[in-house]
């Protein structure tokens, strides 16, 4: 077993490691950047070292440092959560030449599932379904033009080096694709310094279904059961949910069956998520891999009973799985995980970064809360607006949406904005209760929904 971890991450993630570490009887390193110092993970882990200030491009994308920080600290592994560097093939690479164990895959796995197209093409030799599009990167705009025209409109342009909605445009005609596809190769160029993009046919609203992928040092693989990630806002998830409401007992053996396939192909180690696109009729398709744990993996815990991040762990400690495909079994309960930003949905979901004035989370029956944050806590305005997960589960999909109702109404968080009014109205849509969401959801209900209902009640008030 793995002696000392360093983990490269911040925030309701780096917590969540460090308690599987203390579980495990592992010591962990905390890394945080100067806005972080009052954060818990690293008031909680064994030891801490400040690796800059407080943008990340100056702290927790630095890998050098973070490296300096586990040399210095005699970490023989790092777990790097989610985000930042957690799917970055060289830093995985630097991590394997100073023989400190990268908890993750391989940096030639990160390296060809990250690339979009390297891995449409990997998954598709694995006969894996995949939607119509490029071969691979396409530079030329005439080409490109022709090939939209042969899959026929409309057609997604998608970054190769892309993610978190980046770096992706839709057209929707000839007219409108040179437009968009120089919008989304300069976008791309912006975000990742990679211009590259590729085209594919545009699956019309169809649901948004990840497979979770387990899989040791051993060549064993399995699968554990599906997420539905349908609901979300500008590509970014806001609520997830497993099992999905939408699969049969039969569709989902298939696409278990593809996931494992995939990760096969990609001689996948650790934990890793396969995501489809499902139309109506119930064809899907890949459309990437993501190399490292996923924010909603706690509704997977939830469901089969498997300690993702201890998983995580034990494999890269070396120990076999453990698990048959045969023993996967969903517990015969639902969960569902809402995602807490600290931002103003009646102002177009903008950041509300300042001082937590009172913080209390709900609980009780079916009810788990990941969060970092605590009464005073100080919201940095540099990272990412999320700052906790609510997720509720019960023996049905309803008891789980009761519970969840519930829990929203009680979680108090004043001093700052937050999302929950939105949550709020989402859990209590007809549509959503009666699970019909596609990836189009979130844009169709805010369309019909009045801006003043999700208004913040009161966020100063204590």
């Amino acid at each position: 077993m793995l002696k000392k971890i360093l983990i490269a991450n911040r925030g309701e993630i780096a917590l969540r490691v460090i308690r599987a570490c203390r579980e495990l009887g592992i010591e962990t390193l905390a890394v945080y950047s100067e806005a972080d110092e009052q954060s818990i993970h690293c008031q909680v882990a064994d030891d801490a070292i400040c690796i800059g200030p407080a943008a990340s491009s100056e702290s927790y994308l630095k890998a050098d440092r973070i490296l300096s920080a586990a040399e210095l600290a005699n970490v023989d592994a790092i777990h790097p959560g989610y985000g930042f560097l957690s799917e970055n093939a060289d830093f995985a690479e630097q991590c394997e030449s100073c023989n400190i164990k990268f908890i993750g895959p391989s940096s030639n796995t990160i390296r060809i599932m990250g690339d979009k197209a390297l891995a449409r093409e990997t998954v598709k030799a694995a006969k894996v379904p995949t939607v119509p599009g490029s071969a691979g990167a396409i530079q030329d705009d005439k080409e490109a033009l022709k090939l939209a025209k042969e899959i026929g409109f409309p057609v997604i342009i998608k970054a190769v080096s892309g993610g978190g909605g980046r770096g992706m445009r839709v057209a929707h005609n000839a007219v409108a694709f040179q437009r968009e596809f120089e919008s989304a190769r300069n976008e791309a160029e912006k975000a990742f310094g990679d211009a590259s993009v590729y085209v594919e046919k545009f699956i019309q609203d169809p649901r948004h279904i990840e497979f979770q992928i387990l899989a040791d040092e051993h060549g064993k693989i399995v699968h554990l059961g599906e997420r539905d990630c349908s609901v979300q806002r500008r590509h970014q998830k806001v609520i997830e949910e497993a099992p999905s409401p939408f699969l049969s007992s039969d569709l989902r053996r298939k696409m278990g069956r593809a996931a494992v396939k995939a990760a096969e192909a990609a001689n996948y180690q650790n934990a890793g998520t396969i995501e489809f696109l499902v139309d109506k009729n119930g064809d899907f398709y890949f459309i990437e891999m993501n190399t490292r744990i996923q924010v909603e993996h706690p509704v997977t815990e939830i469901v089969t009973g498997i300690d993702l991040i201890k998983k995580q762990i034990q494999i890269a400690s070396g120990e076999p799985l453990g698990i048959e495909q045969k023993q996967v079994r969903i517990s015969g309960k639902h969960a569902i995980e809402c995602r807490i930003c600290a931002e103003d949905p009646s102002r177009n979901f903008a950041p509300s970064p300042g001082e937590i004035k009172l913080y209390f989370p709900p609980g009780g029956p079916g009810v788990r809360v990941d969060s970092h944050v605590y009464s005073g806590y100080p919201v940095p305005p540099h990272y990412d607006s999320m700052i906790g997960k609510l997720i509720t589960y019960g023996e049905t999909r309803e008891e789980a949406i009761v519970h969840m109702n519930r829990a929203l109404k009680e979680y108090l968080i004043r001093g700052i904005n937050t999302n929950i009014p939105f949550l709020q109205a989402i859990v209590s849509d007809p549509v959503f209760r009666q699970g019909q969401t596609t990836t189009r959801y979130v844009e169709e209900f805010l369309a019909r929904t009045p801006r003043y209902l999700l208004s913040p009640t009161q966020p100063d008030k204590v």
